[in-house]
């Protein structure tokens, strides 16, 4: 029941628009120009955001990564971030303002 009604009413108004949008144009030497662009942005927003919401529906599930690799990830990551902090302190650059010098 929940992924019936937000289908149905963005699917409503995309129809609206697509099928309203076009009567709504005045005449004038452009009109069929403006009135097929009026139809195809409604149905490129509307299969644009359906694409979307699908995919969203059941997502995929993400890469299981064994506890050995995680571990190992994470040690790179501590030791890479404290390598960065002891190169900027060590060359006197401030951290409030990376062009000025202590």
């Amino acid at each position: 029941m929940g992924v019936i009604i937000p289908l149905a009413v963005v699917t409503g108004f995309w129809l609206v628009v697509g099928i309203l949008g076009p009567l709504l144009v005045r005449k004038g030497p452009n009109k069929g120009i403006i009135q097929t662009m009026i139809v195809m942005t409604a149905v490129c927003c509307w299969a644009f955001w359906i694409l979307v919401y699908l995919h969203q529906l059941n997502p995929l599930i993400g890469p299981q990564i064994p506890v050995k690799t995680i571990r190992w990830l994470g040690e790179k990551y501590i030791r890479t971030c404290y390598r960065s902090v002891i190169v900027v302190l060590l060359s006197g650059i401030s951290l409030h303002s990376p062009f000025s010098l202590v």
